[in-house]
């Protein structure tokens, strides 16, 4: 408390003080009083937000550090994500590259702000401390204000901890093949809220990440192509087996059909019996993504065989 006006404070007699110096260099009783809310207080307060900026300047560095992925490193993954599980084809090719970029720079996001938060925080709080507010009210009153926005914004977090939990576990990324439920395709960015998805007409899905409740993705490990083929009522199903089995090898033998393939194609005879057809089922294991290319390649190839076969289909393939 400042002293009276017509009182000498003590602290003027006290060398080694702020009151001591400012008196010294004053003579004025008032501001050698006030030293410590007019110089000691602002210079500490400078203090701690320097120290505050510096910590989290150097931690920032650090993320970048570990996050950040060059480019023209050979699509190596970043630092960060090494110790993580990570799903990503090799047929993507370039894809996995961005894949893994955007997957790290979003990790570090959530990093750079988390450390953000934590020091400016624990700053403030230094900060309010020097300046004499009593913290306790200041942080009941803060964690009642935290658990109503809690409620308010239970959606946004729902969505954030879904996509913080996507991004580690590498559920999927960018380049896959996915069908999320609320929409199919390829996905062309991942976000902590939102994932951006295009189908096969051309149309740009944006799915909450709180909203998706399974995942289901074509492009990982391997995938299965799978071909119907229809022949009618009177036609031989062991002659068309063999027909398909040596067209299903010879396609499968020639590129670029054999660079996508990963085992030999297996005929495994009546998948089953509609009113209008026989279908026998034809399959194999591809690269992942590749599936739906191989199919078409492979139903050309069975089609033309059993067409010179004399096999006449009496519907289309599936």
């Amino acid at each position: 408390m400042t002293p009276l006006l017509n009182e000498a404070p003590e602290c003027i007699d006290q060398p080694g003080t702020w009151c001591y110096q400012v008196f010294q260099i004053t003579h004025n009783e008032w501001l050698a009083a006030s030293a410590n809310w007019l110089i000691a207080k602002p210079l500490r307060i400078i203090l701690i937000l320097l120290v505050a900026m510096i910590i989290r300047f150097l931690l920032h560095k650090l993320i970048d550090r570990v996050t950040t992925m060059p480019r023209g490193n050979g699509g190596k993954l970043p630092t960060i994500l090494r110790p993580l599980r990570e799903r990503a084809p090799d047929i993507l090719g370039p894809v996995v590259a961005e894949r893994r970029r955007q997957r790290a720079k979003t990790i570090g996001s959530v990093l750079k702000s988390l450390t953000s938060f934590v020091v400016l925080g624990l700053a403030a709080i230094y900060i309010l401390g020097e300046l004499g507010i009593n913290l306790g009210p200041l942080l009941a009153s803060a964690g009642v204000v935290g658990i109503a926005l809690a409620f308010g914004a239970q959606n946004l977090v729902k969505d954030f901890l879904s996509g913080m939990f996507m991004m580690l576990e590498d559920q999927y990324g960018v380049g896959d093949v996915v069908d999320i439920g609320p929409a199919t395709g390829t996905v062309e960015s991942v976000g902590l809220r939102i994932t951006t998805i295009r189908d096969v007409k051309g149309t740009v899905w944006y799915v909450r990440n709180g909203e998706v409740t399974r995942v289901g993705n074509s492009s990982q490990g391997y995938a299965i192509a799978l071909v119907d083929v229809p022949l009618s009522y009177n036609a031989d199903v062991e002659r068309a087996t063999a027909v398909l089995t040596e067209a299903a090898h010879t396609a499968a033998a020639t590129e670029p059909l054999s660079v996508d393939l990963l085992e030999e194609p297996e005929v495994l005879g009546v998948e089953k019996v509609t009113p209008e057809s026989i279908e026998l089922r034809l399959t194999v294991k591809v690269r992942p993504g590749r599936q739906w290319a191989v199919q078409r390649q492979l139903r050309a190839a069975c089609l033309t065989a059993l067409e010179e076969a004399g096999f006449l289909s009496t519907a289309t393939t599936a």
